[in-house]
Parts: C-alpha cells; sequence; structure tokens
C-alpha cells in the first residue's frame, strides 16, 4: 500500500464506525478526525480539508494515498490497499 490512510468521521455514525473496524481488522494503520467533536476554527479547518477531497462533505471520508473513498465501501477500502 503506498502513501497513508485518513479518514474523516462522525463519532456517532456507524458507517464511521465499520470503516474504522475493517481498518482495524485488516492491522492498517490510520488517522482520523471525529469531526463532530471538533469545534470552532480547528472544526472550519478540517471540513475545509474535507471539501478538497470530498465537495458534498460527506461521512465517512476515506483517503487512502490520493484514492478518495466516500462512504463504506469495504471491497473499495480493500482495493485501495492492496488487500
Amino acid at each position: 500500500m503506498e502513501g497513508k490512510v485518513q479518514i474523516y468521521t462522525l463519532s456517532t455514525c456507524g458507517h464511521c464506525k465499520a470503516t474504522k473496524r475493517l481498518l482495524d481488522e485488516c492491522n492498517v494503520k490510520y488517522e482520523f478526525e471525529d469531526v463532530d467533536i471538533l469545534q470552532g476554527e480547528e472544526r472550519a479547518a478540517i471540513l475545509e480539508d474535507i471539501k478538497k477531497w470530498n465537495p458534498n462533505c460527506s461521512f465517512p471520508t476515506i483517503i487512502i494515498g490520493d484514492r478518495v473513498i466516500v462512504g463504506y465501501k469495504e471491497h473499495e477500502i480493500k482495493e485501495a490497499l492492496g488487500l
């Protein structure tokens, strides 16, 4: 797998939790932001970052290297990870 894995999630989102669980089960290191927990400037800055990858700003937004996957799509995620 090339590049890092970054996911933008909501702490209450079932699809977001499923994405984290899948990455954990596949032993993939990843960074995540639970956007709904952030406030003020930090939240605004993260939302701007997400819009660059996913203009709809929906969750989860998964960035694997330079590939973007929006939503919990197990097959696409595994494919992007080379699993």
